[in-house]
């Protein structure tokens, strides 16, 4: 019988910890190490294969993912080179994290080998959800053969990156429009038309409008990492001749949001924020 692969998560936040739990249901040993991290964090990793130190997860690992905050990816996959290149290993590598191309070409240049290049869209993977998972880049197979439930995966190509260009024009409209929202009701709010405005929206965005104290709330609890990810949309569409501006510009939306009291939030406390006029007092908080 084959041995399974052995992945290595880092870091396991709600994400990684999820996609880790997925993959250990499919087969595959799942390790990762929390030392130094919050109790939170050790909290969130259950069910993972938690070892000592990093290096006893490098020195044990086929393939290492990366699932941090965008901003992060670079340094992360130079601690793993430096790591690596000490232990004398060189397992695989996977970026999952919300980057432009040109990110992964940097991060390509630090490994000094092509990553697997992913991108996940929706939420922390569960039996029942939908999140799917993209891969691009060399040795998809590693990741695609891992078949389970709530996690579904699509190989865009060969190319490194390609994975990412789709996070970045996907995570434009899902985020862009959950700003847009932000903007509008905050000023809907400050000037006393909350319900006239919402019940225009209703007919045209009737989930996101169903939805809207928890979808608020949720950026908001996540809103520490959206300004990079931002960013990294904005280089991506500038790079591919579109105007960077625009998600230049919803980085400052996402560093407001991010100085809210509604901000306080955990992600799981956000998921029951309560009535939307308390939502949106929290978010004019700052």
């Amino acid at each position: 019988m084959p041995k399974p692969v052995t992945i290595a998560v880092v870091s396991p936040g709600a994400m990684g910890s999820a996609l880790g739990r997925v993959w250990a249901a499919a087969g595959a040993r799942v390790i990762a190490t929390v030392a130094g991290r919050s109790p939170r964090t050790r909290e969130l990793a259950f069910g993972l294969e938690l070892l000592p130190t990093l290096d006893d997860v490098l020195l044990q690992a086929d393939l290492v993912c990366s699932v941090v905050p965008p901003g992060r990816a670079t340094a992360v996959a130079e601690l793993v080179a430096e790591h690596t290149h000490r232990l004398g290993v060189s397992p695989g590598y996977a970026d999952l994290n919300a980057i432009a191309p040109s990110t992964v070409a940097e991060i390509e240049s630090v490994l000094g080998r092509p990553p697997l290049d992913g991108a996940i869209s929706g939420g922390p993977p569960a039996p029942g959800g939908g999140t799917t998972l993209y891969l691009a880049g060399p040795q998809p197979e590693r990741l695609a053969a891992l078949t389970a439930p709530g996690l579904r995966t699509v190989v865009v190509g060969s190319r490194p990156g390609l994975a990412s260009v789709v996070k970045m024009s996907t995570a434009s409209v899902y985020k862009g429009l959950t700003a847009l929202l932000a903007q509008a009701l905050q000023s809907a709010e400050h000037y006393g038309v909350t319900d006239y405005v919402v019940a225009d929206l209703q007919p045209e965005f009737p989930d996101q409008i169903r939805q809207l104290p928890a979808l608020l709330a949720l950026a908001a609890s996540k809103s520490d990492r959206f300004p990079d990810e931002m960013r990294q949309i904005a280089q991506a569409q500038g790079e591919a001749g579109a105007e960077a501006e625009l998600f230049q510009a919803m980085a400052g939306v996402y560093e407001a949001v991010h100085r809210s009291r509604l901000a306080r939030l955990t992600p799981e406390q956000a998921r029951q924020p309560g009535e939307l006029a308390a939502v949106l007092a929290a978010l004019a908080d700052r």
